[in-house]
């Protein structure tokens, strides 16, 4: 048997335009002997829609059934053709399918990809952003701790990185990265990606940040954040430093340090944090010549303020 009579197919299905469909996914639909879909009702839509008739197998193929499936997918690859589909997409990002190709390959079952459509590289060409060079990172954490380590990581990323996020976390998630990137840093909200009400807010962090908090975002969201490359990296040495003075001579004249930076951070349009870091480094560097973190902010504040 070659390929083309048995194996795995990775098929990729339209985000929203049906005209998007390839040739290639339209035969598999037809003739495949077992077709694996995350939703079964979603491709039997699809197959309406697109006017093809199903003729194999269809099983349901979701994340909590996706290990208990493989060996009946597997055996039925061996045999003839198995079409893998998410609900709209390429699968496996961040879509159900990476055990299925893992298994396949250390058993020796044949594994190609009907190529198509895919949220994460649509919203990147459409972005204006840098697409030498990127990452996609799946899905944004959605706990406000997870959500702010993965942001850290981001304050020196150089490439363009994409992610997707709900729209019920989208405007709490860019109010984040504006505490933590900078306002500056480059942005874009991708929404509805060829679908009718398909949207791409471009613009800075600070600028998709008020947006999405002034209006509800709805839909299947996609991000796009520049890397420091694109936008507002630390500053050199003698910008910190007058960026560190500004920050002694607000603390000076009674605001406490976090303010201090925010104000700062923000003129600048460098992420808080970093600058928040940077001041402390300032202090424990300089000694018994400036109370250093919380002190300094029990004398500005009549507290001390916790880190941004």
């Amino acid at each position: 048997m070659t390929l083309a009579d048995r194996g795995i197919v990775l098929a990729a299905t339209p985000l929203g335009d049906v005209a998007d469909a390839s040739d290639h996914l339209r035969q598999l639909l037809a003739s495949a002997d077992l077709i694996a879909a995350e939703d079964t009702r979603r491709l039997r839509d699809l197959a309406r829609r697109l006017d093809v008739r199903i003729t194999g197998q269809v099983v349901s193929f979701y994340d909590q059934v996706e290990r208990s499936r493989l060996p009946r997918l597997l055996a039925a690859a061996r045999q003839g053709v198995v079409a893998v589909v998410s609900d709209a997409g390429l699968p496996l990002l961040c879509d159900p399918g990476f055990a299925l190709v893992r298994a396949a390959i250390a058993a020796d079952v044949p594994v190609t990809c009907a190529p198509g459509p895919s949220a994460a590289l649509t919203a990147l060409v459409l972005s204006g952003l840098p697409t030498d060079r990127f990452v996609f990172d799946g899905f944004v954490p959605r706990g406000g701790a997870a959500r702010a380590a993965w942001l850290d990581q981001l304050v020196r990323e150089p490439r363009t990185v994409v992610a997707f996020e709900s729209p019920r976390r989208v405007a709490q998630t860019l109010s984040d990265a504006v505490d933590r990137l900078g306002a500056a840093r480059p942005a874009v909200v991708a929404r509805e990606l060829t679908k009718p009400h398909q949207e791409l807010i471009r613009g800075s962090l600070a600028e998709l940040a008020s947006q999405a908090a002034a209006r509800e975002l709805k839909g299947e969201i996609t991000l796009v954040i520049g890397g420091v490359s694109a936008g507002t990296a630390e500053p050199e040495a003698a910008a910190l430093a007058g960026l560190l003075e500004q920050i002694e001579q607000r603390v000076g004249r009674g605001e406490g340090l976090k303010t201090a930076t925010a104000a700062v951070a923000e003129a600048a349009g460098l992420s808080r944090r970093v600058l928040y870091e940077a001041a402390l480094a300032a202090r424990q560097a300089a000694g018994g010549h400036r109370d250093s973190g919380a002190a300094l902010d029990r004398r500005g504040a009549g507290r001390a303020d916790p880190p941004p």
